[in-house]
């Protein structure tokens, strides 16, 4: 360990899963519970959903067989304009199916000690710098030391337990909740075959007859089998019992854990495998983990996750590096600027550990962490803010190669949801709706009966496509622009082109429309959820059509729907200002059902989008600013997160700081109990520090990371500005790499709330490019070659040439 890790403690085993500390390599998640007797590992694997692959065209099938389609969508059009929302509502459950697809639990692992129950508890810990869970006990005068990490280079899980001055004895068991159709066990290790659910339908439609339901083979070819193996190293007696494994008089055992899905395979684009291979390759990965020895395995996996998250820090205030206890230094309050330090870092880390290339789908709901088989919101993708949010602050947080998960699934989304624009709609393109799963859902969601406000909304995908800009905008890779971006940007931009209508006054609207997931008062005070143009979608699709032309532009080409997207974006809807100078949520100056509501839709414009800003549109940012004084403050994590982002970017680093320690505080109530979704119930922290709504939900803590570094640094103007919305409390601090549009990095820090030290870096981009830094009423313009860095003082004087680094 080193002197500069940050560490989380907590004094005692986990009683609850929300209690437990969470590790993971982006394919295989592991929530460690500890204990010096019986201690539980919950296991996931990102590719273990319910589901397969030919889901969504069976899905899309069904729902042209009620009669959604153009005809059906010209049918709704003309009810809205007539006044009939009624009708309109009506002809729109046509267009809903049933439900994307559920992240599921796969196994738990159980380390049994003997005569652990009279052990005296050392404690256990999380360092946030390695992914590493350790904890210690002493039994009777023995010294055990055990260690838990999930390790992306051997593709498995560890666990390594060290006995000192005596040795233990050891029962180590696998189950799963899923069904068991496989297990082998021999002193080497244990191995169990697993059939997933074909279908699982999420807790919000408790009339599906069979919530979780399996197949008796494969479907259209498809098996969903899984395999999960064990092996096992020791000096101690190793015997088989009841499908376990006991460990006799052992100083030193080593568990490794693997993983083999078809469903994996599916997604990489691998041929399908019968059981046989499955039941054959975990065990070898696992094996061969196992051989390299515990202490090769540790060095490996922390060279590797240093490597990713080493370089991109924050610290506020003075503290960072060390062992914090969670509850004592954290959850009390009583260091608000060690609790903002402690969650960017954490946000990093559950990133990191959730979302690596090439190792499965991205970061869901709960990021790959889940223990309940009917899990809230089938712990899917939801499109309307919380993908989104997951993935915010990848870029500046210096985990660019963690959002390449999030495209892989947009291949697959724009492959399904090509499709569904074509028979559907009858447009170009492709299209996403509410909800997705790693199948590449993309039709709304609903099953006839759900309100149109979160399940008939058309802009899931124009949403998610701004991350491909982003990732370029950060990184400045051509070939990444050409090769992975623009086929999807292109593509949702010729859908969005033919969604469009002409209102007949020179606008282009869309139509149907709704604001997710708020409602307004009709003239009569009924709740409607149906207009046209929501402010939501005037934003995405105008930040969608000038990427689109920038791409073109950067890369040259000359494509017809460019011209389209020319003569289109003039008659968009510009942002409207309501009578008391609020920022519109709808086309017209309608009343909100609440006023108070959870999703700040119409504000997207302001953050992540960067179309209103301070500098340069004042007038719509201050309406901002009153439409979230309106809103109010807290409701659930992924919402405080997005208010806080909001208030730093138009420069509220008061309200910022307040929001950040509201949603800071630990939870009020059963961590259990789902709340409504009316935010009537607030959320918090849990004991291992994940956000709530509640339930758990991970896009809060993503969404303060995100947050966190826009109240440090702002790159979305086309300048670097430092401390933006630094509040006055937060007078001392350090950021080291992060990372900012161009191409760049930066380093600084400050004291007393005024810059100290500066140094930019260029990691990619064009040489010739100016490089604009700016501080409170300071600016300064230089030029910052390739492969070098400019350091400037504190009044933003560059000191010397740039120089390499």
């Amino acid at each position: 360990m080193h002197s500069t890790d940050l560490v989380l403690r907590w004094p005692a085993p986990a009683a609850e899963w929300t209690e437990a500390a969470p590790v993971g390599n982006g394919r295989l998640g592991a929530m460690v519970f500890g204990g010096g007797h019986r201690a539980r590992i919950q296991l996931n694997d990102s590719t273990v959903w319910s589901g397969t692959p030919g889901g969504p065209a069976t899905a899309l099938a069904a729902v042209r067989a009620a009669g959604a389609g153009p005809r059906r969508l010209e049918e709704v059009r003309a009810a809205l304009r007539s006044g009939d929302q009624d009708r309109a509502e009506a002809l729109l459950m046509a267009f809903e199916g049933p439900y994307s697809q559920e992240y599921l639990p796969y196994a738990d692992l159980w380390l049994t000690v003997s005569g652990g129950e009279r052990a005296a508890y050392g404690g256990r810990t999380l360092n946030l710098d390695t992914a590493v869970a350790e904890e210690r006990f002493d039994l009777d005068g023995t010294a055990v030391h055990r260690r838990v990490w999930a390790d992306a280079v051997a593709r498995t899980l560890c666990a390594t337990m060290d006995a000192a001055g005596g040795t233990v004895d050891l029962r180590v068991e696998l189950s799963t909740p899923l069904r068991e159709v496989h297990r082998s066990a021999t002193v080497r290790g244990l191995t169990l075959g697993v059939e997933i659910p074909v279908d699982g339908a999420p807790a919000h439609e408790p009339d599906v007859a069979e919530p979780l339901r399996y197949a008796d083979g494969p479907v259209d070819g498809y098996d969903p089998f899984g395999a999960l193996a064990l092996a096992l190293s020791t000096d101690g007696q190793v015997t088989v019992a009841d499908g376990s494994l006991l460990v006799a008089g052992a100083s030193h055992v080593l568990v490794t854990l693997a993983s083999s899905t078809n469903a994996a395979r599916h997604w990489r684009g691998q041929p399908l495998a019968d059981r046989a291979t499955h039941l054959e390759a975990a065990p070898r990965t696992a094996a061969h983990a196992a051989f390299q020895g515990a202490e090769d395995l540790l060095k490996a996996h922390e060279a590797d996750l240093r490597g990713l998250l080493g370089g991109t820090a924050l610290r506020i205030g003075g503290r960072r590096g060390g062992t914090h206890d969670v509850a004592r230094d954290i959850l009390s309050g009583n260091d608000e600027r060690l609790t903002a330090t402690v969650l960017f870092q954490f946000g990093r880390y559950l990133l990191a550990t959730a979302s690596r290339p090439h190792a499965g789908p991205p970061a869901n709901l709960q990021g790959i962490w889940n223990a309940d088989l009917r899990p809230a919101w089938s712990s899917n993708y939801t499109l309307n803010i919380n993908a989104q949010m997951n993935y915010w602050g990848a870029e500046a947080a210096g985990l660019a190669d963690c959002h390449e998960p999030l495209f892989d699934l947009l291949d697959r989304m724009a492959t399904q949801g090509s499709e569904v624009a074509r028979q559907l709609y009858g447009a170009r393109g492709w299209v996403a709706h509410h909800n997705s799963d790693p199948w590449g859902w993309a039709l709304p969601v609903g099953m006839g009966h759900g309100n149109p406000s979160w399940a008939i909304w058309m802009m899931g995908g124009a949403w998610l496509s701004q991350h491909l800009w982003d990732h370029y905008e950060f990184t400045r890779d051509l070939d990444f622009l050409r090769d992975r971006a623009w086929p999807l940007l292109s593509g949702c931009a010729e859908f969005l082109l033919d969604w469009l209508v002409d209102d007949g006054t020179g606008h282009l609207d869309t139509l149907p429309s709704t604001s997710p997931e708020n409602l307004f008062l009709d003239a009569d005070g009924t709740p409607r959820s149906l207009t046209r143009s929501s402010a939501m979608d005037m934003a995405l699709t105008r930040a969608t059509f000038e990427r689109v032309l920038q791409a073109a532009d950067i890369l040259d080409l000359d494509t017809p729907s460019a011209d389209e997207i020319r003569a289109a974006l003039p008659r968009l809807r510009p942002p409207r200002i309501s009578a008391d100078g609020r920022l519109q949520e709808w086309a017209e100056d309608l009343p909100e059902a609440d006023p108070h509501h959870r999703h700040l839709s119409h504000l997207s414009a302001v953050y992540p989008l960067g179309l209103i800003d301070p500098d340069t549109t004042p007038g719509p940012a201050e309406a901002a600013l009153r439409s979230l004084d309106r809103r109010g403050p807290g409701a659930m994590g992924w919402s405080w997160a997005w208010k806080i982002a909001l208030r730093a970017r138009l420069r509220d680093a008061a309200t910022a700081r307040g929001l950040l320690l509201q949603a800071s505080r630990p939870l009020d109530g059963d961590p259990g109990a789902d709340a409504p979704v009316d935010g009537s119930r607030w959320g918090g922290l849990l004991p291992n520090l994940f956000s709530t709504h509640p339930p758990f939900q991970i896009d809060g803590n993503h969404g303060f990371m995100a947050a966190l570094t826009e109240m440090v640094l702002q790159s979305h103007t086309g300048t670097l500005h430092l401390l933006p919305a630094l509040p006055a409390e937060w007078p001392d601090g350090e950021a080291r790499d992060l990372r900012c549009r161009g191409g760049l990095a930066v380093d600084f820090a400050w004291r007393g709330g005024a810059l100290t030290s500066v140094t930019v870096r260029r990691l990619a981009g064009d040489d010739a490019e100016p490089v604009r830094v700016r501080h409170r009423d300071r600016g300064v313009v230089v030029r910052v070659p390739a492969r070098t860095q400019v350091t400037f003082d504190a009044d933003l004087r560059p000191r010397g040439e740039p120089v390499p680094c």
